[in-house]
């Protein structure tokens, strides 16, 4: 019960990995609000988890400031943030359109900023601290030939945890990340489906690749990085800011 007393907003909770969180963080004893864009799937998930749903389109800021107040009122006060939520996209550099572009990085990077903002505004209202987790990803790590635009995302979010860090440890809030490999899962599926259009593979072969390539022997699953996240939410992480830590079955080594 590392957690218990604490609440938690995690964003992008109504599934796959989002949803590992919430169920991580609510078996540690904390209360949870899941919020998401498929507010349905988000309720029903929550209903099942025991914890709360909110509405959140990480593309409308006036929807994160009323997804974190709705939070608000639902828990009394925030005191973990999961940055969760976002999407992914891929195309040959020259085939890479500018709604794809404005779409990502309104939600990897703006949406992740401004609900990171927002909740950090609450915390120091509150007075009491508290912490920050961004999903990064290995691919904010390097370069990926058809993956410009989502690897540009992550790297993004990587810099903004370390910034982010550095402000806003004077008020005791801790910001940290999380830098996931291959996570098997529905999200998966959407990103397989790229790599058969544009490698021109047979269904399901690159997900099966990637799976075999992992030094640990297979793909993430939702469950392997809940430890990190509950870490890293806790008391015993406190000396800790502004870190992206690596939970990828030894993909990338820092």
């Amino acid at each position: 019960m590392q957690l218990l007393g604490k609440t938690a907003l995690i964003t992008g909770g109504a599934r796959g990995i989002g949803a590992a969180f919430a169920a991580a963080y609510i078996r540690e004893g904390a209360k949870v609000v899941i919020a998401d864009l498929d507010i349905d799937r988000a309720t029903a998930t929550a209903r099942d988890l025991g914890a709360q749903a909110v509405a959140l389109d990480l593309a409308d800021l006036s929807s994160i400031t009323a997804a974190v107040e709705n939070a608000v009122q639902a828990l009394g006060q925030i005191d973990i943030l999961i940055n969760n939520a976002a999407v992914f996209t891929a195309a040959p550099v020259i085939q890479i359109t500018e709604a794809d572009y404005t779409r990502a990085f309104d939600i990897n990077v703006k949406g992740t900023l401004f609900t990171l903002q927002a909740v950090a505004r609450h915390m120091i209202a509150h007075g009491q601290g508290g912490k920050i987790i961004n999903i990064a990803s290995q691919a904010g790590r390097r370069g990926e030939a058809l993956v410009a635009v989502y690897c540009a995302t992550k790297a993004a979010v990587i810099s903004l945890t370390q910034s982010a860090a550095l402000d806003l440890i004077k008020h005791g809030i801790n910001v940290n990340a999380i830098s996931p490999g291959v996570v098997d899962g529905e999200h998966w599926d959407g990103v397989d489906a790229y790599f058969a259009k544009y490698e021109n593979k047979a269904p399901g072969q690159k997900k099966a690749e990637v799976g075999a390539g992992v030094p640990f022997g297979r793909m993430g699953r939702a469950e392997d990085l809940t430890g990190m996240a509950v870490f890293l939410a806790s008391d015993a992480a406190q000396y800790i800011l502004g870190q992206t830590y690596n939970v990828d079955g030894g993909q990338w080594m820092s």
